[in-house]
């Protein structure tokens, strides 16, 4: 080998390193020590130097992850140990009399008998096979005995390592666990395949369950699948001896596991573990349907041995169900904001999840042909923590004979306006505009709202009277609202009626980025109208932008550019936002010519923890606009660190560092000093 060459060499196994540390910072323990410019670096040279080299592409490469070209179907895997099924508890008496056949069958019956606890993922089960430290199988678990080689697509999944970390690792590990979409991730995915009008997806698991099943593993890698490890298969040289241990080494490694997890003597801890979880259930950002107990000592589990189908060591509780069945009593159109039409089911009401569910969404008609559902069927019903009800499935054998099949109005239910089918599109949409009264209520309500306009006491209910009364029928007749118009309006005392004209009156001070979002344009929301008002500084030249101009601005495609230019090419929008500015509203110009005369110029932030009124992305964007930098690390450079809660080493070193920090109220504050109101 060459001197170059082993340079070279040298640089790629320094580099892959680096990327496989920093990712898992990133992915797994959420918190990074370099700047997403700095990663993006380093992976561009990886890739640049194996690109030139494509003999030096290794299976372990963070390279690989990226997805490739689409295969003809799935191989079959045999599963060298069976990944069995668990018994089922559906209450504390269950527990209990699992915990004394355990006993039983140890010939100890005062024996204390430790359990190692955890959330059970709603997801999908998988086998990660390392040989060497080298993922090189990944399979679902089928039916228990044979599943399918999924490999192409977990390595796209940025929790999972191609490569395990640190030293010491059998020379074959196979490690069993969840794969899961988190319900963040979930909705973000949905709501993206909305705006680009493609088809969503019902739930999580089933998400989670059709990405895996994908093909083409480049489509894999861009959706949001994470990972939990929860047992193993086959080794080939012992570990600790009790699981709760074995998870600590898996960590090492790089593997993901519950941080959760608990351990338990006796039952009624195990129960108490479980009761405490149904109460964190709707804070958790992934899908639970129970918890699973299992005995921690490997010994034990020997000893225990397996039934058929199950092992007698282990038991699933199941919290009480949030599926139910119903019946479908009818389908109404609604009309949205923009003019969407979606259908909504009418359920005979029943109780799920805590709350009684008479409604339920369809998303659009090729979700109603899935089902295959006709009005009368009965029908399974999901609700989780606060997600709106969905119908999952049609129990076809219980249909009736009087069923009746949903039909897609001709015409809007609310305004009569022809129904646009646009070819290519899963949503239909009214073609009235703003002449349909369902639109202009809830561009109303948009316009108002505290992302947008932020108009205090003027919501949903009060927006439905103005309209009603034919007091309001554009956005800018809000600002010809007077007095003895609203007084005579219901539960309207000349107090609330003057307390609203005042917040009408500070709405017209309004931020160029707000005043974009509030006009709720198709696909803009609060992100893009920050990029927009970012990029051309004034309303002005937003609204004289082209294409071209608009596909510059990061983050705004073709299809997004194309709304924006229709929209303000529409003679209608013109005039309404002119009719606006006329009654006194001003958005704030941005001075975009020179980053160093933004107020927050040569500064450094750092953001840690969770924020409530706004996302990361939205924060960094803020910071940005104001001229500050924003890294993903803290060190002597930085200026101050925002934090909310959970935030953990960052928030550590920043104040051992003597650092400023501020909470998420301070920074709000200080974005409101610049004219950023969120």
């Amino acid at each position: 080998m060459s001197q170059a060459s082993a340079t070279l060499k040298s640089e790629l196994e320094s580099l892959r390193k680096q990327i496989n540390h920093h990712n898992r910072l990133y992915h797994q323990l959420d918190d990074p020590e370099i700047p997403d410019q700095e990663f993006d670096r380093l992976f561009d040279r990886l890739l640049e130097i194996e690109k030139q080299h494509p003999e030096l592409v290794t299976p372990d490469s963070p390279s690989q992850r990226v997805g490739s070209e689409p295969l003809s179907g799935f191989k079959e895997v045999r599963h060298s140990i069976p990944m069995l099924s668990l018994e089922k508890a559906f209450d504390s008496d269950s527990i209990d009399k699992f915990e004394t056949r355990l006993l039983k069958r140890l010939d100890n019956p005062q024996q204390k008998i430790e359990f190692s606890c955890e959330p059970k993922i709603d997801g999908v089960a998988v086998s990660l096979r390392y040989e060497k430290g080298l993922l090189v199988q990944a399979a679902t678990r089928g039916d228990g005995t044979t599943g399918e080689d999924i490999t192409h697509n977990v390595k796209t999944i940025p929790d999972i390592p191609i490569q395990l970390s640190g030293q010491d690792y059998p020379e074959v590990l196979e490690v069993r666990g969840e794969i899961f979409m988190s319900r963040s991730g979930f909705a973000r995915m949905n709501q993206k395949a909305e705006d680009r009008q493609e088809r969503t997806f019902v739930n999580p698991r089933n998400a989670a369950a059709g990405t895996l099943r994908q093909l083409d593993s480049r489509i894999t890698a861009k959706r949001p699948l994470t990972m939990y490890c929860y047992s193993l298969g086959e080794i080939s040289k012992g570990l600790p001896d009790k699981l709760g241990r074995v998870f600590a080494q898996l960590e090492q490694w790089g593997l993901p596991v519950n941080p959760i997890r608990e351990t338990a003597v006796g039952a009624k801890a195990c129960y108490a573990y479980c009761e405490k979880i149904l109460l964190q259930r709707p804070e958790l950002d992934y899908e639970i349907d129970g918890v699973v107990l299992k005995v921690n000592d490997f010994h034990l589990q020997d000893e225990l041995g397996m039934n058929a189908r199950t092992p007698r060591w282990a038991i699933a509780y199941k919290f009480p169900a949030e599926e139910v069945a119903t019946t479908l009593n009818d389908v109404e159109f609604q009309v949205g904001r923009t003019g969407t039409i979606t259908p909504v089911a009418r359920l005979e009401p029943v109780f799920v999840g805590g709350v009684t569910v008479s409604n339920a969404t369809l998303h659009n008609m090729d979700e109603i042909k899935r089902l295959g559902i006709q009005i009368g069927d009965r029908v399974i019903i999901r609700r989780a923590g606060d997600v709106i009800p969905k119908v999952v499935k049609v129990i076809k054998d219980q249909r009736p004979e009087n069923v009746q099949h949903i039909i897609v109005p001709d015409k809007c239910p609310v305004c009569h306006s022809d129904i646009e089918h646009i070819e290519g599109e899963v949503l239909i949409r009214c073609s009235g505009g703003l002449y349909c009264r369902a639109q202009r209520t809830q561009s109303l309500i948009h316009f108002a709202s505290r992302a947008a306009m932020d108009i205090d006491g003027l919501g949903t209910k009060l927006i439905e009277q103005l309209v009603e009364a034919q007091l309001v029928d554009h956005v800018s007749d809000i600002y010809k609202l007077e007095l003895e118009q609203l007084v005579g309006l219901e539960r309207m005392a000349e107090k609330s009626a003057t307390n609203l004209l005042e917040a009408i009156e500070q709405s017209k001070e309004i931020s160029l980025p707000r005043f974009i979002y509030a006009l709720g344009i198709r696909e803009v929301g609060e992100a893009t109208a920050l990029a927009l008002a970012s990029h051309f500084g004034s309303l002005e030249k937003v609204m004289q932008a082209d294409m071209q101009a608009l596909i510059e601005v990061p983050d705004i495609g073709e299809i997004m550019a194309q709304h924006i230019v229709a929209f303000f090419a529409e003679n209608h929008n013109r005039k309404v936002i002119h009719s606006l500015l006329d009654a006194g509203v001003r958005p704030q110009e941005i001075k975009i010519s020179d980053a160093a005369e933004r107020p927050l110029a040569g500064q450094t932030f750092v953001l840690t923890g969770t924020l409530e009124r706004m996302t990361r992305d939205e924060a960094k964007q803020h910071l940005q606009l104001l001229g500050a930098k924003v890294a993903g690390s803290v060190s002597a450079k930085t200026s101050c660190v925002v934090a909310g809660p959970g935030a953990g080493s960052k928030l550590a070193k920043a104040e051992e560092l003597g650092i400023k920090v501020i909470n998420e109220g301070n920074f709000v504050s200080v974005l409101k000093q610049h004219g950023i109101t969120v």
